[in-house]
């Protein structure tokens, strides 16, 4: 009951300030729009580098990085990431340098954030045409090939809860087509934030979240053969992360 609730309250003092630092920082966008890229980039950097020390003093919850040793030294290449919370998409500036993420077109439509988001140039997509949006994402991969950008990817297209079964939220072979079409390796990401930080909650739970590459995987000869080695590499990764988590901290079970 007394952790409940401290961690209730470490929730609640966490929140406040995510949203008045985020409502601080976001007043920077709009000068961030007539930036040089390089330099507008470091509005989110800086953002999530606060966000993490908020984190670590007010929540207690921290996070560790294994299998670095996986990632291509130089060059593009593609990243498969699980996609369990918002705590992901908010380190993806301090995991990557200069990171290309798949998102949906409608974000650049919102007002300032969007033209924000344009800036950095991400590789977005029509989720509402199966054909455009295959287009749109083998377009992307190129032109960001040629900046030797990491691109990054949520196979399974949405924020997922974890121990959700497969049948539920299937992972989609765009990662495999973006693979066969460059020529990219794709480097999984097994991950557990959706223990610390569960989706469209108010409570954030104390830890250590891990993030976990894995060996790269190259595009076989069909979609489904790639998806074949991907998907039960990073779903077993997961699962394994989960239960090391749960094992170690009674307030995630």
């Amino acid at each position: 009951m007394v952790k409940t609730l401290e961690i209730f309250i470490r929730s609640t003092l966490f929140n406040i300030a995510f949203f008045g630092i985020t409502a601080v920082l976001a007043l920077c966008l709009l000068p961030g729009v007539f930036m040089e890229r390089e330099a507008a980039l470091n509005i989110p950097r800086i953002w999530t580098r606060i966000v993490h020390a908020l984190e670590r003093f007010i929540l207690g919850l921290d996070y560790e990085v294994r299998g670095i040793e996986h990632l291509p030294s130089s060059g593009s290449y593609l990243i498969a990431a699980k996609h369990e919370s918002a705590y992901e998409t908010m380190k993806l500036h301090i995991l990557f340098h200069d990171p290309a993420i798949v998102l949906k077109r409608e974000l650049l439509s919102i007002p300032i954030w969007g033209l924000f988001l344009k800036k950095i140039d991400p590789i977005a997509i029509d989720r509402s045409n199966r054909e455009s949006a295959m287009r749109s994402l083998l377009a992307g991969v190129e032109h960001v090939k040629t900046q030797n950008r990491p691109i990054v990817i949520f196979p399974q297209g949405t924020r997922v809860k974890p121990d959700t079964p497969l049948d539920k939220k299937p992972y989609k072979g765009g990662i495999a087509k973006m693979a066969e079409a460059s020529g990219l390796p794709i480097v999984p990401l097994a991950l557990n934030t959706g223990l610390y930080w569960p989706k469209m909650s108010w409570i954030k739970k104390p830890g250590k979240v891990v993030f976990e590459f894995l060996p790269p995987i190259e595009a076989r000869k069909t979609t489904a053969d790639t998806m074949a080695i991907l998907t039960p590499a990073l779903e077993n990764a997961s699962i394994a992360l989960r239960e090391e988590s749960r094992a170690a901290y009674p307030w995630l079970r």
